[in-house]
């Protein structure tokens, strides 16, 4: 098999965008207006705040860790903001924007700060901090939901970086929040392939004993890893309040399985030591692009956790099947 082959074959992303792109054909022989720029805009937009957790999440697992509580630390987030905003409407923007990012900073490295002390693993503490983080913002709101804002809360979502009218007149375009989006993935990438701390998460990933030998400190890249994801969950929660325009302390549960989904679709290896920014998107996408479809084609939305889940075990063993044929070839064993 010739050598440029094989190296296609074994590369994820290009399986990745191969099926993204059946999936749209299939989709829009379906129905044509799915096919569309302005449909493209809005599947981008909607799936913002999963594209933007998604880049932290995966920073996480390249580390070799996990964190199952970031839609809770983003619920915190948001809601506190909400409250602060509510109560004090004349408060500076930027000012407000800050609130839930420096709250996930902080509950974020507090997940990382429990994790070096206790020595239990990431998912024990993880899974711990997502029912705390989600009981304790039940009992202080006690449920309630917040809507009351200022109007800047309202017209900031509507900022269009690139602009179109549709034949009905209605303006559609590139959201300022898939450029956030963009943007939070241009930082991780270079955050990974370009510092030296890119490489210490990798090298922990891939062996922490070895990491720890060279002299790396694998708790100060923990809190790292942790807060940053923090961030980005502060960062999608503004996203999220700002998309939905009504706050409410449940809206968030279960989406760190689709940020979860779309990681491990991507090529991310579980276990840590592996994944790309570029995977990612393209694992986001497909989902994005297969919820969105099914919504078209009027499957039932229970149908759609059996899908995606039956596509994640595809999308792993389809990586293992990789990772073994690339093993083979590094130790000379030619795979036709």
């Amino acid at each position: 098999m010739n050598q440029k082959l094989k190296r296609v074959i074994l590369n994820n992303e290009s399986v990745l965008f191969a099926i993204l792109i059946l999936l749209i054909l299939f989709i829009s022989v379906y129905n044509p207006r799915f096919f569309s720029a302005e449909n493209a805009f809005d599947i981008l937009r909607s799936s913002s705040f999963i594209g933007i957790c998604s880049i932290g999440f995966l920073i996480v697992l390249i580390s070799g860790g996990i964190d199952i509580s970031f839609t809770a630390t983003a619920t915190v987030a948001e809601y506190f903001m909400a409250l602060i905003l509510t109560r004090n409407q004349g408060m500076p923007i930027i000012l407000v924007l800050l609130i839930p990012m420096v709250i996930g900073i902080i509950l974020g490295s507090f997940n990382a700060i429990l994790i070096n002390k206790l020595k239990v693993p990431a998912i024990i503490i993880t899974i711990a901090m997502l029912n705390t983080y989600y009981g304790g913002i039940q009992f202080i709101s006690n449920g309630r939901w917040i809507y009351d804002f200022p109007e800047w809360f309202y017209t900031l979502p509507k900022i269009l970086v690139i602009k179109f009218v549709n034949n009905d007149g209605v303006p559609y375009g590139l959201s300022v929040f898939t450029v956030l989006w963009i943007l939070v993935a241009l930082l991780g990438s270079f955050i990974l392939n370009k510092t030296t701390l890119g490489r210490k998460i990798f090298a922990v990933g891939g062996s922490l004993e070895s990491s720890r030998r060279a002299g790396i400190n694998v708790n100060n890249i923990r809190i790292f890893v942790y807060g940053f994801l923090g961030f980005v969950a502060g960062l999608g929660a503004i996203v999220h309040a700002l998309i939905t325009q009504t706050i409410a302390p449940n809206s968030l549960i279960g989406q760190e399985f689709d940020v979860l989904s779309a990681v491990v679709i991507g090529g991310a290896n579980i276990f840590g030591g592996e994944g790309t920014i570029t995977g990612t998107i393209l694992g986001v996408l497909l989902i994005a692009v297969l919820r969105n479809g099914l919504t078209i084609m009027k499957v039932p939305p229970y149908w759609h956790m059996v899908i995606i889940g039956f596509v994640i075990l595809l999308s792993i063993a389809a990586t293992a099947t990789r990772s073994k044929i690339s093993r083979m070839q590094e130790a000379g064993i030619d795979v036709e």
